[in-house]
């Protein structure tokens, strides 16, 4: 193997693992009240807080806009966006239902992908 090869590998391994970007939220975690009363259970139809956006309000969005010529890129106020857009970084939930259903055949392909994976990783060792 050349040194170029040895070079190109390095660069194409390094592009796998490449640091990625997360948006933290900068809301306050809900917190409960200190002293609940006796008679009363937590319900479950409380719809869960959507999360806020990361930037305020008319904050010009870097990298956004790519044409030549075109007005800057603000954010909006965190109502205008619709709601499903809050959503979208909750995991994925997979239904229960019993053998030989949606569930479990994904579960068994989310296995049989990774068992693939193990296995390609092995044979590069």
């Amino acid at each position: 193997m050349s040194f170029v090869q040895t070079f190109r590998r390095q660069l194409r391994l390094n592009a796998f693992c490449a640091p990625r970007r997360c948006l933290a939220s900068q809301s306050a975690p809900a917190t409960a009240p200190a002293h609940p009363e006796a008679g009363t259970a937590p319900t479950k139809t409380d719809a869960p807080a959507l999360a806020e956006s990361s930037c305020t309000e008319n904050t010009v969005l870097v990298g956004v806009n790519y044409l030549k010529g075109q007005p800057e890129v603000l954010a909006q106020a965190d109502d205008a966006y619709p709601p499903w857009l809050w959503t979208l970084l909750q995991p994925k939930q997979i239904p229960d239902d019993g053998p030989g259903g949606k569930g479990e055949k994904i579960r068994l392909r989310k296995a049989n992908r990774q068992r693939i994976r193990d296995q390609n990783f092995m044979k590069t060792q």
